[in-house]
């Protein structure tokens, strides 16, 4: 029962427009600028006595966190396969995102928990503070925004760090407007109101990114791909009289992979038969294939068309 691995790679990873190394020196900027705002922030939000900046100062953190987790990935991605890792470390990205929501997730619940104790017992806050310190924030978030906007299309990883970012530049507007509602009309309950707001942005964007996350890890067939009708284009390929035991996954993110056992037709070869299934392949952008080649006496019986049921 001849095999053919056929591993004909695309270029793989992903497809930023920025070297890898120009990139790496942006997400180090982005994290040193995010440790310094942190300090900043906490020692703002003693003085003042506000949660929001505090609340605001933590979700800093976790922006720093974030980006040097995901810098760290973006790192041992780049490392080739080896004895280890026969598929290369490129997933090490996907692992890196799984993080970083979970640590959003984590975040937004406990800004929940700390607003709604807030409502119950409001304290003096100093508006005035938290308007300069959050302007700075600000500040702050637009430049890493700035510095990692780019690199998020097209990685999982980045993208998560991106959004702790964007999350963190709501808070920080939404903490100005905090401040200065208090400064007008002296309405404390805005501080609690605005950090709840904040972490329902937070859970939100998070459930929505986390299913792709998982969906990668858990070797889920590519988003936009419809596995059954990537099927049927295989079946019709000249030579092929049936396929079964079809797997296709995500090796990278943007790396799908398909392996499959395909039967021939009576008379048909196997190497024009494999060559005409890679090209239906590379036309729904499959560029990595391991066929298994049956006859029609040697074929599988009983088997399922799509995992080994």
């Amino acid at each position: 029962m001849p095999h053919d691995h056929s591993h004909a790679h695309g270029s793989g990873g992903h497809h930023h427009h920025i070297s890898p190394d120009a990139g790496d020196a942006r997400v180090a900027g982005a994290i040193a600028v995010n440790l310094l705002l942190t300090v900043a922030q906490i020692i703002g939000g003693i003085f003042a006595g506000s949660l929001s900046l505090i609340a605001d100062a933590l979700h800093n953190l976790s922006d720093a966190i974030a980006l040097i987790i995901a810098f760290g990935a973006r790192k041992i991605a780049r490392r080739p396969a080896d004895a280890r890792m026969t598929f290369g470390y490129n997933r090490i990205e996907v692992v890196a995102a799984l993080i970083n929501y979970t640590t959003l997730i984590i975040i937004g619940f406990y800004l929940v928990y700390e607003a709604v104790l807030r409502f119950f017992e409001p304290t003096d806050v100093a508006g005035w503070i938290i308007v300069w310190v959050a302007g700075f924030a600000l500040l702050v978030d637009l430049v890493t925004a700035a510095l990692v906007w780019r690199m998020q299309a097209g990685s999982v990883n980045m993208r998560a760090a991106f959004l702790h970012n964007v999350a963190d530049a709501l808070g920080s507007i939404a903490v100005i407007v905090a401040g200065t509602v208090i400064l007008l009309f002296g309405w404390m309950w805005v501080d609690p109101l605005v950090t709840l707001l904040i972490a329902g942005y937070i859970l939100w964007q998070s459930a929505v990114e986390m299913p792709r996350v998982v969906r990668i890890l858990m070797l889920g067939s590519p988003e936009g791909l419809d596995t059954h009708a990537v099927i049927d284009a295989v079946e019709e390929a000249p030579g092929v009289a049936s396929a079964h035991h079809v797997h296709l996954w995500m090796m990278g993110e943007n790396d799908p992979a398909l392996d499959a056992h395909l039967v021939l037709e009576n008379g048909a070869a196997a190497d024009p038969t494999r060559k005409a299934v890679r090209d239906v392949l590379a036309g729904f952008g499959i560029a990595h294939s391991t066929l298994e080649i049956e006859t029609v006496e040697t074929a599988c019986r009983d088997s399922a068309r799509i995992g080994h049921g």
